[in-house]
């Protein structure tokens, strides 16, 4: 699966954004998906996951309650809506697909990842 996200950009603390990234390539609705992220000299980091169907998700309790995770399977799209971002936040994101069906937050379950898109968050 190719993997291209967009979305990200520059915005002041308390703001939004929503993040997409479009799949092509294998069948997007057999996988589930997530969003990681990578700050400048740290490592990248689980955001958010989703399963096939869009049914389970989870989330890092750094953004529990601020970001959400979507998919639509019809347009082979997955989202990443942010909500009250804060400084923290800046970093790139990634969208990545997952080998099954099932949600995870172990980054060794994702095989496919994109090239990310940067948020950066102004205080």
């Amino acid at each position: 699966v190719q993997l291209q996200a967009s979305g990200g950009g520059l915005v002041q603390a308390g703001g939004s954004l929503r993040l997409s990234c479009v799949a092509s390539g294998r069948t997007f609705s057999r996988y589930a998906m997530a969003w990681f992220r990578q700050a400048p000299g740290k490592e990248r980091e689980f955001v958010a996951t989703i399963d096939w169907d869009g049914t389970d998700t989870d989330y890092a309790n750094s953004v529990k309650g601020r970001f959400t995770i979507l998919r639509e399977n019809a347009k082979n799209t997955l989202y990443l809506q942010a909500n009250n971002l804060k400084s923290e936040d800046t970093a790139v994101y990634y969208c990545a697909r997952g080998r099954g069906v099932t949600q995870s937050d172990d980054r060794d379950y994702y095989d496919d990842w994109g090239h990310g898109t940067l948020v950066t968050v102004s205080s």
